[in-house]
């Protein structure tokens, strides 16, 4: 199951001081829970009569927690860390330790009421917040915050982290483990979209490879009567108006879809890149765009071009976001305005992504193999909205992983131009250019249709370890 199908899980560590008032973590999780539920995220926490009012506080009581995350530990996502009053940093950090669990750590400390600061009501939790903290650095333990310092477990704010939260866990689990599939050899006259293969294993994401010459094999031995191809053509069908797109083309297109998703199931890979220029439209006779679209659609990241970091970045937004994600060019400036540029493919965007669309032929390459092998491209205008930008990189120069992302907002300011492409206003979008010019950073972006650039800064540079830029984010 991929981690966009499935619900984050959170281990609840609810940390207690002897001499202060234990019986705050009671309100603490009686709200927490209620945020939980409200936001659809699963949680795994100790009976109340487990321990002191299932605060952590003693050896015993780490023994207890850990046991408990141990035995869920396959379905422990992040941990959340509250803290009611003062806390006790060592039984927090030991509960994490001894869990075992490299996973993301958010830590809350609620506000103290200016009438209820005497000996009983006090929380201080504004200063255990410090210490615990300060614990969690001495022990090497990466771990997020708060917007606020402090803040109650039942505001709207809180909520708010907890749905940012659930989001970075999301990138995390999906990137530690991802399998991605390198459909065909990358277009010749683009040196941009090379990748270090040994750069991504070390941060534990593998590349599944295959040779075209298997998928058009593959093809080859698949029947035009097969059913699987049938309906497949009723579904292409149904995706997307057409354009005078010829049935030879349409089934040519169903046969393709059969055989990259059998490839897919048997290889587990959660993304892909395919060589969709120029050798499919010379030797088989179809552009592959709209069949990537479909597999973008349906949260199976696409790139063109065998852009695997492409891939990649495509489907971190995915993760944090649960919606199709697209790869674009960063492509042609707006008339004068210097924060609004034009982003463009030929294009397999999803259909998600586009307010109209419709099935045309890839001008561009139909110039030079026959417009009659270039159909199956998506020809549309991207909708208007908020949208997050990402792109990730492999630098052998460092050895590491590099990455940038960012917000903005598509317009609909008046564009005439072929495939699928948007006016998209970034504010500061000259600094932004000039950085990604300056750091050699390729000219593919990922987007998706959500403000989710925070949580993949806090994914990637806190914990899986990426040099990330952020912009106005």
């Amino acid at each position: 199951m991929k981690m966009f199908d499935r619900q984050v899980s959170l281990g609840l560590i609810i940390a207690s001081r002897e001499f202060f008032n234990g019986t705050l973590a009671l309100d603490a999780r009686r709200d927490v829970i209620a945020q939980l539920d409200k936001l659809g995220i699963g949680y795994h926490i100790l009976p109340v009569d487990a321990t002191n009012n299932g605060t952590v506080e003693t050896k015993e009581d780490v023994r207890k927690y850990v046991q408990l995350f141990d035995e869920h530990r396959h379905d422990i996502d992040g941990f959340v860390v509250l803290l009611p009053n003062f806390g006790d940093e060592i039984a927090v950090i030991e509960t994490i330790q001894r869990s075992k669990l490299n996973v993301p750590v958010l830590v809350q400390a609620s506000n103290d009421e200016l009438d209820k600061v005497d000996l009983r009501g006090r929380r201080d939790s504004f200063c255990g917040k410090l210490s615990v903290c300060n614990n969690l650095r001495q022990f090497g333990i990466r771990f997020s915050l708060t917007r606020q310092h402090t803040m109650d477990p039942q505001s709207p704010a809180f909520r708010e982290d907890l749905r940012w939260f659930d989001q970075v866990c999301r990138v995390v689990k999906g990137l530690r483990s991802a399998r991605v599939g390198a459909i065909g050899s990358r277009p010749a006259a683009f040196n941009t979209v090379r990748y270090s293969e040994k750069i991504l294993e070390a941060h534990g994401i593998s590349v599944e490879v295959v040779d075209l010459s298997e998928i058009l094999g593959r093809i080859g031995r698949l029947y035009d009567t097969d059913g699987r191809v049938h309906d497949r053509i009723a579904l292409i069908r149904e995706y997307q108006p057409m354009m005078n797109v010829p049935e030879a083309s349409l089934l040519k297109m169903a046969k393709l879809a059969v055989v990259l998703d059998e490839w897919i199931e048997e290889t587990g890979v959660v993304a892909t890149a395919m060589q969709c220029w120029t050798s499919i439209e010379e030797f088989y006779g179809v552009a592959p765009c709209t069949v990537m679209s479909m597999m973008s659609n349906r949260l199976l990241p696409s790139a063109c071009e065998v852009d695997i970091t492409g891939a990649i970045g495509m489907y971190a937004l995915t993760l944090a976001t649960g919606v199709p994600a697209a790869l674009l060019d960063w492509n042609n400036n707006y008339g004068e305005d210097p924060d609004k540029c034009v982003l463009f493919h030929c294009s397999n965007v999803p259909k998600a992504c586009f307010s109209h669309m419709q099935m045309g032929c890839q001008d561009i390459v139909g110039s030079t193999v026959g417009f009659e092998n270039a159909h199956g491209t998506c020809v549309g205008r991207i909708k208007p909205g908020p949208f997050t930008f990402a792109r990730v990189s492999t630098d052998d120069l460092s050895g590491r992983i590099r990455a940038y992302a960012g917000e903005g907002e598509f317009t609909e300011d008046p564009l005439e131009t072929f495939g699928g492409a948007g006016v998209a206003h970034i504010p500061d979008l000259q600094r932004l250019l000039h950085s990604l010019c300056a750091n050699g950073f390729e000219h593919h972006v990922a987007i998706a249709h959500a403000r989710v650039a925070r949580a993949l800064g806090e994914a990637m540079g806190n914990y899986l370890g990426w040099d990330i830029q952020l912009h106005n984010a």
